[in-house]
Parts: C-alpha cells; structure tokens; sequence
C-alpha cells in the first residue's frame, strides 16, 4: 500500500509548527532572564527615607494600642491627692479590727494581692479565685474533659455524587458505550466507650444506585446494612484501673484520666489555699506594722514636745542672762529639737511611715490610695506569753501545711502514672464481635409486601435474611516494648523525684518551725527588756531634770535621756509588734494560720441544677448499714479535710519515721 502525499503533508505541517513554537518559548524565557539580570530583591529598610517608604511600611511598624473594653474603676481614677506631711490629727479616722480588715480583704480579692506588688510587672503568675475553676474546666486536661472521652459519639455523612464516563465499546450490544450514574451514601454510627476500655459501636449504611448498566433488576435500588460491634481489650488498655488513669490516649507516657484530672483540681485547691494564707499572712503583717507606725510616730512626737520645752527654757533663761542659759547649750537644745523634728517627718512619710504603711493596709483590703479618711487599728496587740507544745506544733506542720498535701497529692499523681505504666507494658490483644444485617430494596422505605422482600430497603433488613457475623481477636505487638518501657521508668523515676522532694519540705518545715519558736522566745525577751528600759529612761528624764533645773549638770546629760526615752519607747513597740508577728509566724509554719484568724474554706453551695443531679444520681445508691466496714479499693484520697480544723484531719496518720514501723501512721509508699 503506498503512502498517502496529503497525509504526509499534513504531518510535516504539524511538525514544523511544533518546533516553532518550542523556539519561541526559549527565546522568550533567555530574553526574561537578560532583562531582569542577576539583581537581587532590594530588603527592607526601617531606616530609609520616609518620603520613599510605602503606606504598608509605615503602617507594618508602627507601635498599636490595644482595642478591648476594659474601663478604669472610678474609685482608682478619682483617688484624691496622696497624704505627704499633713498634721495626722486634722485628719478623720475610723477604727479598724484585724477581723475587719481580714474580711474585707478576702472579700475584695479576685485576685490574691501581696505587698511585693508582682501583679504589675508578671501577671500570668498571679493566683486568682477562679483557678480552681479554670483547671477543672480545662478542656484538654480537666476533669470534664476526661469525662468526654467515654461519652458516646455520633457520626453522620450524606453525600451525593454523579458519574458520567465513556467507554471504548465497539459494537458490543451487551455494554453501553458509557456509563451513567447516580449515587447517594448516607452512613451514621453512634459509639461508646465504657471504663473498662470496652468499645460499642452500632453502625448503619444507605447506598442509592441509578446507572445504566444491564441485567439489572431495578433500574434503582437501595443497598444498605446495620451493624453492630463490641471490642473489649484482654491485655493492654484493659481494666477500670488503667482508663480511669490514662484515659482515651493509647501513647505511652500520655496520662489524662479522670483520676489524674481530680488530682490536678486538688492540686489546684491547694495553690488557691496558699493564696489565701498568704493574703491572710500580708494581711496581718500589714496591720500590726500599721499599728507601730502609730506608736512610733506618738514617741517621737513626745520627744519633740519634750525637746521643745527644753529648748523654751533654755531661751527664757538666755534672755534674762541666768545660769543655764548659754549659748552652747542653746545650740544643742535647738540641735535635738530638729532632729526629733526630722524624726517625726519620717514616721510620717517615710518608707515606713505611717502614711506608707496605712497606704499598705489600704492596698491589701482593696482600697484606693486615700478617700480623706485615715486608718487606725483598734485591736492591741497581745502581750501575754504564749507556749505551744512542740511535739504536737512540728506533727501539725508536717501534716497540715499546705504545701505538705499539695506534694502528698502529686506523688498520688506519680503512683497512679506508675500503675498506669506497668499496666501498659503489655502486647494489645482485643477480642472483637461484629453482627450485620444486610438488605437489597428498590425504595427505602414502603408497605410491606409479602410477595418481594426487596420492595423496600426497610423491609429486607429487618426480615433478616442476609446476615452475617464476625468473631476474632485483634493482637498487636511492638518487639521490645521500647517506648512503653521507657515509660515505666520515667513515672519511677518522677515517683521517687517527688518522694525525695517531700522530704526535703519537711526537712525546711521543720527547720523554719524551729526558727519561729525561737522568734517567738527573743521577741517577748526583747518585750520585756525594752519595757525595762522605758521605766528607766523615763526616770532618768525625770531625775536629770531636776539636777539640770538646780545646775548640777549640763543640758546635754538631759537632752541624751530625751533621745533614750524615745528610742526606748519606739524599740517597746517595735518588739511588742514582732511578738504578734512571730505568734503569726509560727502558726503559719504550723499550718494553722486559718483557725487562728479564725477563716474557713468551703465549697460554694450546689446550685438549683447540679442540686437536681445529684438527687437524681443519688437515687440509685443504696447508704450501706455499715459504711465503716466497705473496702473501697484504689483510695485515692482519705476523706473530707478542714483546713481551717485544728490538730490532724479525719484519717489522716501522723508522721512515719523510716524504719519504724511501731510509728504512728504511714507515709506515701513507691509502688514496686
């Protein structure tokens, strides 16, 4: 057969187009790259000449202030001017208890204040009344969280799809030459989990078909089946125990049950409990310096008054030209005049003047800075000595601080992520039971018609014809469990870590508990000696007078016994005011600082709806006739605890010493 010319011709065309075209594609792309060259992209210059910087740039740099609705307290932002040197006795005062000034303090604290003022300069450390709150709410690691992972969960998908596609069929009377088709897929499962690590699953699937493909019975249908699965864990993931502690992950070292997220809110409790105490403690502190600042500035006024009428003598007698009267002597009664004057200013409005310290009390109760109105303490502080039983003080400290229960909770933490950890150090072996229901309809839905069990999709299933089922097991096995032995020795190793912390607490706790019986003994010494002292000088004063006023010695003998006197009267107080501060020291190292303030921590009350669930839940528990005698296993905590009780909580074991097994109670024991 000979070629055809006109083909060829067509071909040879076709050809020299292509490479044509192929030429001026190169050509272009070398012509982009010799106009644009090798120049790299100018970079960004903050420094460049403005008249030569875009809007976008301006805009990108500029410094922004913040669009939030936050508006400024109208008690802060209308304080009057600040208190400076004013004359306190023109001021109004109103009296002030310790319980008062507690009360308002707690009542006032959203956020729990202290003198040093950190909340300016690092706010996300701060501790607040809603932490608790905000860690048992946490949806990734709260308790409801934890909950949501056994909820059941539905899942649903409708899709709608058109296929069109053409075949290459030459003359085939049997196949079309395409395929046409309309489909429709509608699945919808709902699945549980239970705390055993069982998984329930109920499954049902809906698939509408219309093509043109032959020999079919309908020219639609509807194919569809019901399913129902139970898997239960043999090995690994199986138990209460362990779903209760690790909850839905499946990763090793990953531990986010509801017994972990209860602990974590405890934690949580404990951290809002030292921010109370500590409030409470600056609270005190607070007042009682507040309470010096009154008594320093009176004894230095005294002193002034007292200098001042010498320093009148003195001129009296220097008018008339008496003995006495010198100018030397002048001089040092002018001298001791301004220095007591000097001292007054600073009692006044010095870094611990009164003012100062009135603006401290003030600040700790969620006052503004001044309202016109001065603080005075109206309660005196205790003078009588005080003796605590030190076997019992230190067996308190080391069960009822704070922080002793807090580290006790994250060693329970440790224990249940060990426990945890060796449950899982197993292979995954699940047994697995599946049961289905299958069906074949022209409608979905319709009459039952005896005659065609496939008139419907509905009818077809539920006669149960076409059933099928499946038993088994599911094993899964990483050689060597690396990462699930690493986790293992991870939770024993964060075990004896926190153990080991434990022990230096209570090392510290005993040693600053120590210390603060000891401050308690030198300040009521340091008390009783300065109070010595005032009765001396203050007969020194009066004795030196009378010699000075008969000229048997020189002013200056006086003027030195007016000083003593008032450093005397201000160092009786300063003393008295450590005694009330080392009795509320050691009650803080003690873990009883909330009954000696006489504050209680509770719960807030259930409210209408969580009040209707509990009844509801509560219906279905029967009270034991003897709870005393129930065994309740995986105790994760000893019961109810007071903070405010004094003396060791309900269950509670005083301290174990090591090797000792006659001591009273137990201490947290390293599961092996």
């Amino acid at each position: 057969m000979e070629p055809d010319p006109e083909f060829n011709e067509i071909v040879l065309t076709a050809m020299t187009k292509r490479a044509q075209l192929r030429n001026w594609i190169v050509s272009g792309c070398l012509a982009a790259t010799c106009m644009t060259g090798c120049k790299p992209t100018e970079r960004f210059r903050a420094w460049r000449d403005s008249s030569d910087v875009s809007y976008f740039q301006n805009y990108v740099t500029q410094i922004e202030y913040p669009d939030v609705n936050a508006p400024i307290a109208q008690t802060v932002l209308q304080s009057p001017t600040p208190l400076s040197i004013q004359n306190p006795s023109e001021l109004q005062t109103f009296d002030l208890t310790l319980q008062d000034a507690i009360r308002a303090a707690l009542q006032s604290s959203e956020v729990f204040r202290s003198l040093g003022g950190a909340v300016v300069a690092g706010p996300a450390g701060q501790t607040t009344q809603i932490d608790a709150a905000l860690t048992e709410l946490n949806p990734l690691s709260g308790t409801q969280a934890a909950l949501a992972a056994f909820d059941a969960q539905v899942n649903s998908q409708l899709f709608w799809q058109k296929n069109n596609r053409p075949f290459n069929n030459a003359g085939n009377p049997f196949l079309a030459n395409g395929f046409e088709q309309t489909t429709g897929n509608y699945t919808n499962a709902i699945t549980k989990r239970s705390a055993t690590g069982a998984s329930y699953a109920l499954r049902s699937s809906v698939v509408y078909d219309n093509n043109n493909t032959p020999f079919r019975r309908f020219r639609s249908d509807f194919v569809g089946f019901l399913e129902a699965e139970y898997r239960q864990p043999l090995m690994a993931g199986a138990g209460s125990t362990y779903n209760r502690i690790v909850g839905a992950s499946n990763t090793p070292g990953s531990y986010n049950g509801v017994l972990i997220a209860r602990i974590n809110t405890d934690i949580s409790l404990a951290d809002f409990e030292a921010g109370v105490l500590r409030l409470i403690n600056d609270v005190e502190g607070a007042y009682w310096e507040l309470y010096f600042a009154y008594r320093a500035l009176d004894a230095q006024l005294s002193g002034r008054e007292s200098s001042l009428k010498t320093w009148q003598r003195i001129n009296e007698l220097q008018k008339v030209g008496s003995r006495g009267g010198e100018a030397d002597a002048e001089a040092q009664a002018r001298s001791t005049y301004y220095l007591f004057e000097s001292q007054v200013n600073d009692a006044l409005s010095g870094t611990a003047g009164l003012y100062t310290s009135e603006q401290r009390l003030r600040y700790m109760m969620g006052l503004p800075p001044t309202d016109g109105r001065l603080i005075k303490p109206s309660d005196e502080p205790l003078q009588a000595e005080v003796a605590f039983d030190w076997e019992g003080s230190l067996c308190d400290a080391l069960t009822k601080r704070v922080e002793i229960r807090r580290q006790e909770w994250t060693i329970k933490r440790r224990e249940l992520e060990l426990i945890a950890s060796r449950l899982n150090k197993r292979p995954r072996l699940d047994a697995l039971t599946q049961y289905r229901w299958r069906g074949l309809g022209d409608h979905l839905l319709g009459a039952r018609n005896p005659s065609n069990e496939s008139a419907s999709l509905f009818q077809s299933v539920t006669e149960g014809n076409y059933q099928e089922w499946q038993a088994g097991f599911d094993y899964s096995y990483a050689v060597g469990l690396r990462q699930a032995s690493a986790a293992v020795r991870h939770a024993q190793l964060n075990l004896a870590k926190d153990m080991t912390i434990l022990k230096e607490q209570q090392l510290r706790i005993s040693h600053d508990l120590s210390n603060a019986s000891r401050q308690i003994a030198r300040s009521y010494a340091q008390l009783q000696i300065n109070y010595n002292r005032i009765e001396a000088d203050k007969l020194q004063v009066e004795v030196l007078r009378n010699r000075y006023e008969r000229g048997l010695i020189n002013i200056s003998f006086l003027l030195q016994a007016q000083q003593q006197l008032a450093t005397s009267t201000s160092a009786f107080y300063r003393s008295l005011v450590d005694y009330n501060l080392a009795l509320r020291d050691f009650h803080r190292e003690k873990g009883s600082l909330l009954a000696y303030n006489q504050v209680n921590l509770s719960e807030e009350a259930l409210d209408g709806s969580m009040q209707q669930a509990a009844y509801q839940n509560g219906r279905h528990f029967t009270p034991r006739d003897n709870p005393e005698e129930v065994m309740a296993p995986d105790r994760i905590s000893q019961g109810a605890m007071n903070p405010s009780a004094v003396g060791l909580p309900p269950g509670a074991s005083a301290v174990r010493i090591e090797g000792d097994e006659s001591a009273l109670g137990t201490s947290p024991q390293v599961v092996q």
